[in-house]
């Protein structure tokens, strides 16, 4: 037999916290006082007040505590992490999902905490990323925009209904009834206004061009006066949420103030807006050397297929799973816009979509902008040059092109011969035997 050494550790004195609602469970492992090489531990439980945990903040410092690893509950682990940051102590978050109790492990909330501490002494998993608190204030907000533009989203979905209900079909002639002209057209119906002549006149610039079809979708026969006072609190909820979001929007411009050069950055890609690259920084930050690469970053948003074989088999399908919702949310928006936009991410999408369905296409289009985010957001002096349109067809060999546009007239019902020419006479060269 041969001696075999433990791996050091990766830290030697540290806390495992056991997160619930109302309480923590702490365990502190730090080297034995009487064993050469042993542990020694000591568990206590602490209310999730802020009293308590700076009581708990003084204890680890009495033991010389200096990393704290802890699960991430839910977001119960929110005050007990920031605190501990804010009081000097260096904190990891663990995966639920890498932390869960192992089959034939007794589980309570002290062996859980000791369990963590064994986990972050060892080094054994790498801890989530956490924002630095500018962020985190910033992210705060550019979520809660989020939810409310959804909610006026939704609102004026239920509007749309309403109408339908009424037999007013003002959606099927405008596309937006919420536009100058619809919004006016509503106000009148909820003022009373019942002649669809009268309302169709209300119509304001090209909208007038449709002034005969609006006429017949404002037909008021079925309008009650219900249907009009549910209309107006409707409406008076879409304008709440959006004066709500516009106020959001002032204050994240200020916030967003230290980030000016990293959101024109991002603004410059295809399908990126103001909006889409306030919302990326609030989740990532402008600080990159958390991901060590493009590819850590899109592991992270969970925008990289998931391989699962076994046996030379491959199992299930190839999703990218769960991640981040408001930076996928954010990137999926933009990879949409890019792929209607008449760029190389543009016609990247337009030929993968040829032979994928849309979802998986645009899915590799967010991970080429998460890509593209990922370079900006390392240098300060990155800028995006788009490589054109035309780049696959200037790149693509003559005989790829010529196979290919003979592909698509087979396709329309034509049969094609090709035959070469000379580019210098331009006769008729003998083909090739």
């Amino acid at each position: 037999m041969e001696e075999a050494e433990d791996e050091p550790l990766f830290a030697e004195r540290v806390a495992g916290i056991d997160i619930a609602k109302a309480e923590v469970m702490v365990t502190v492992r730090v080297p034995s006082d009487t064993r050469p090489g042993g542990r020694q531990q000591e568990t206590r439980s602490f209310r999730t007040i802020r009293r308590d945990l700076l009581a708990l903040a003084d204890w680890l410092r009495t033991w010389g505590v200096t990393k704290a690893g802890m699960e991430a509950t839910g977001d119960y682990w929110k005050p007990v992490y920031f605190l501990l940051e804010r009081e000097g102590f260096d904190c990891d978050l663990y995966h639920a999902g890498q932390v869960k109790a192992l089959p034939g492990r007794p589980k309570t909330d002290k062996l859980d905490s000791a369990w963590l501490a064994k986990i972050t002494e060892r080094g054994s998993l790498p801890s989530s990323f956490v924002p630095p608190e500018p962020v985190r204030r910033l992210r705060t907000h550019t979520r809660y925009r989020r939810h409310l533009t959804q909610a006026r989203t939704a609102e004026k979905q239920r509007a749309e209904k309403l109408l339908e209900d009424a037999h007013l079909k003002l959606s099927s002639v405008i596309s937006d009834i919420h536009g100058v002209s619809g919004r006016a057209m509503l106000e009148a119906i909820i003022a009373g206004e019942r002649n669809p002549k009268v309302l169709a006149q209300l119509a304001r610039r090209r909208m007038r061009r449709k002034i005969s079809e609006l006429e017949q979708a404002l037909d008021c026969s079925f309008v009650s006066d219900e249907h009009a006072l549910v209309l107006k609190m409707m409406l008076a909820t879409i304008d709440h949420l959006t004066a709500q979001i516009d106020e959001l929007t002032a204050k994240i411009n200020v916030l967003c103030e230290p980030y000016r050069h990293q959101i024109g950055q991002l603004c410059t890609t295809p399908g990126t807006d103001i909006i889409t690259a306030q919302d990326i920084i609030g989740e990532i930050g402008a600080d990159m050397t958390v991901f060590p690469t493009a590819a850590h970053l899109a592991s992270w948003a969970r925008w990289a297929p998931q391989v699962r074989a076994s046996g030379g088999k491959r199992k299930g399908k190839n999703a990218t799973g769960r991640g981040n919702p408001y930076f996928g949310a954010a990137t999926g928006e933009a990879a949409v816009s890019a792929g209607r936009t008449q760029t190389f991410l543009g016609t990247k999408y337009r030929r993968l979509v040829r032979h994928m369905p849309k979802k998986k296409a645009q899915v590799a289009i967010g991970r080429s902008l998460i890509t593209i985010y990922h370079a900006l957001l390392s240098d300060p002096g990155a800028t995006y040059t788009d490589l054109g349109a035309g780049y696959y067809e200037q790149r693509m060999h003559v005989r790829r092109q010529a196979r290919n546009h003979v592909r698509t007239l087979e396709r329309l019902g034509y049969k094609v011969t090709i035959q070469p020419i000379n580019p210098d006479t331009g006769e008729l060269q003998a083909a090739a035997g």
